[in-house]
């Protein structure tokens, strides 16, 4: 088939890769975001969709809005069959989603109907999920709506991060959206509606949503970590300032410690939750760079009865 690639981020290259290299299908052209500000000079810079893209002599289209008259007529004169999408970020209108024969068909990283939205892998992460993977569907105009094409699962172990789980998935996502492409060709895939059961939100996780509660239990403290890392990075307050949490371990034989409050020890820091104590293993000041805990303890010398928290 003939393919037009939406996708903007990092995530996105691994399905663009492996469309390239499958030798079956003609990427006629990339859709990607507008460049945009980055580094400390602010200066302008494509996505990593739109380098690879380049770098592979394709096409890219980096419309303001996927509405815009300019956008759509180019896209009417490739004439793509189909046009697969991976973390575009930008809501495709009617329009739009009319122009290909086999419409618009998204990578989304969650098993649907759980998990719909911005954020699956880190809300699978922060529910306590042990099973998520990824699906494919023909984009509609709902919220990750549309009828499901293929899925493959993913075992969430119990040290991941979401930038841990969201690399895997990318690269078995890859190669599912690849798979998807062929059986549209083929006549084979026939999309199947979505259970109206099961149906959980995913929206995106903000900087207050990843502020930690020392009274939660510490799964839920660790899961909360686990789930905002790397962006947008769970945070506690000490002395009046943020502290970022980077990396934490549930201790679940010490007991003793009340909510945020510390026990420091020669190279340990824990912290007291709603259950048991949680140990720091790697935090980060403002303005400092990530530092093992126990070497951040002992330069800012914590007294007794110090909490996070407060």
């Amino acid at each position: 088939m003939r393919l037009v690639f939406a996708g903007t981020p990092e995530v996105a290259v691994p399905a663009l890769d492996a469309l390239i290299a499958s030798g079956r299908h003609e990427v006629a052209a990339v859709v990607t975001r507008p460049d945009a500000p980055a580094g400390r000079g602010r200066r302008l810079v494509a996505s990593p969709v739109a380098q690879r893209a380049e770098e592979a002599g394709i096409e890219v289209l980096k419309p303001a809005k996927p509405r815009d008259p300019e956008f759509l007529e180019r896209l009417r004169q490739i004439a793509p069959d189909c046009c697969p999408v991976v973390a575009y970020g930008a809501i495709l209108p009617r329009v739009a989603l009319d122009v290909p024969a086999h419409g618009w068909v998204n990578l989304h990283f969650s098993l649907l109907p759980a998990w719909r939205g911005a954020a699956p892998v880190q809300h699978s992460i922060m529910a306590g999920d042990e099973i998520t993977g990824a699906t494919t569907f023909l984009i509609e105009e709902g919220l990750d709506s549309g009828p499901v094409y293929g899925t493959v699962t993913e075992e969430i172990r119990p040290t991941d991060t979401s930038g841990d789980l969201l690399t895997r998935l990318a690269f078995a996502g890859a190669g599912l959206l690849a798979a998807t492409m062929d059986g549209i060709e083929d006549g084979a895939l026939k999309a199947v509606p979505q259970p109206g059961d099961g149906v959980s939100l995913a929206p995106k996780v903000n900087v207050e949503d990843a502020h930690v509660d020392w009274s939660a239990p510490a799964l839920r403290v660790d899961r909360l970590v686990r789930g905002c890392t790397p962006a947008p990075g769970a945070w506690t307050v000490f002395r009046g300032e943020r502290l970022k949490l980077i990396q934490v371990r549930p201790v679940p034989e010490r007991t003793e410690l009340a909510p945020g409050a510390l026990a420091v020890g020669k190279n340990s820091v824990h912290t007291g939750t709603g259950s048991y104590a949680v140990e720091l293993l790697w935090v980060q000041a403002q303005g400092k760079k990530p530092m093992r805990a126990a070497d951040w303890a002992r330069g800012v010398r914590i007294a007794d009865g110090e909490l996070l928290g407060a």
